[in-house]
């Protein structure tokens, strides 16, 4: 007898339970573009605001997380950030993504591949999507707690962290096979 385990088409928070967002996820695309990614994100941000603000928490120790929505196609995510809190420069392996800021503002060092590092401050109601050879470092900026919505496509890809943006490789490597059943 063969027992196997089979995820449901979508994954959503189960303090999240605002009908908007399963609309939100379109369980049936596969892979998301950046403007997508993007459109998502800044409509959770603006749309689920109280829901998001019963889920957010912050952390003194490290920065907080917690997985919104899983699907086949998307991952949804929600981050906080006191101020100083800050990823390792890292990609997301081969994936799109997108953030929007739900609050406060972060400061965002990024790069392409053989591309100059570059500097944004993203504040409040402010997103943006990124193709798939991305590599940033972000940080909790200002005085006040901040708190972001992040999306990738495709999900559940490992990111790679670098020692500085300056280590990101001048060549996209290639995204894992990924397989689904």
């Amino acid at each position: 007898m063969t027992t196997s385990i089979v995820r449901p088409e979508v994954e959503i928070h189960p303090q999240l339970t605002d009908p908007l967002l399963p609309e939100l996820l379109h369980p049936a695309r596969l892979l998301w573009t950046p403007r997508e990614l993007a459109d998502l994100t800044r409509t959770v941000t603006t749309e689920l605001t109280t829901s998001l603000r019963d889920v957010l928490r912050f952390d003194e120790d490290q920065r907080w997380w917690a997985r919104l929505a899983l699907t086949d196609g998307v991952e949804l995510w929600l981050l906080s950030w006191l101020p100083g809190q800050h990823t390792k420069p890292h990609d997301h392996g081969g994936a799109s993504g997108s953030f929007t800021v739900l609050q406060g503002e972060l400061g965002e060092e990024y790069r392409y591949p053989g591309g100059p590092v570059r500097r944004r401050t993203h504040t409040a109601g402010q997103g943006i999507g990124f193709g798939a050879g991305r590599a940033h470092q972000v940080l909790g900026v200002g005085s006040e707690p901040a708190a972001s919505v992040h999306a990738y496509s495709p999900p559940l890809v490992p990111t790679r962290e670098y020692p500085s943006l300056a280590d990101v490789p001048n060549e996209i490597p290639p995204l894992p096979a990924i397989v689904r059943s």
